[in-house]
């Protein structure tokens, strides 16, 4: 499955990385941040549980609020906002 990433809506945009093992997920999530404008909100979706661990430590790094997360049984969707 190939990485998708959309504008939904003013401000909020979908970053889908289902299918992909670390490092991948957050490269991804990191890269696309470096896109968006302060306070607009990326909705990420991955299935790598290990990806939680690393897109969390990257934001908490940089500064990036994760204002949501969400897991229903292997599909975890987080929602960041940039700071």
């Amino acid at each position: 499955m190939a990485m998708k990433f959309e504008k939904k809506d003013n401000g909020s945009y979908l970053l889908d990385v289902q299918g992909y093992v670390c490092p991948h997920p957050q490269i991804y999530t990191k890269k696309a941040l470096e896109k968006l404008q302060s306070g607009d909100i990326l909705e990420v979706v991955f299935d790598n549980p290990s990806s939680s661990e690393s897109i969390g430590s990257m934001c908490e790094t940089s500064g990036h609020e994760i204002v949501e997360k969400n897991q229903v049984g292997g599909k975890f969707t987080w929602k960041i906002r940039k700071k």
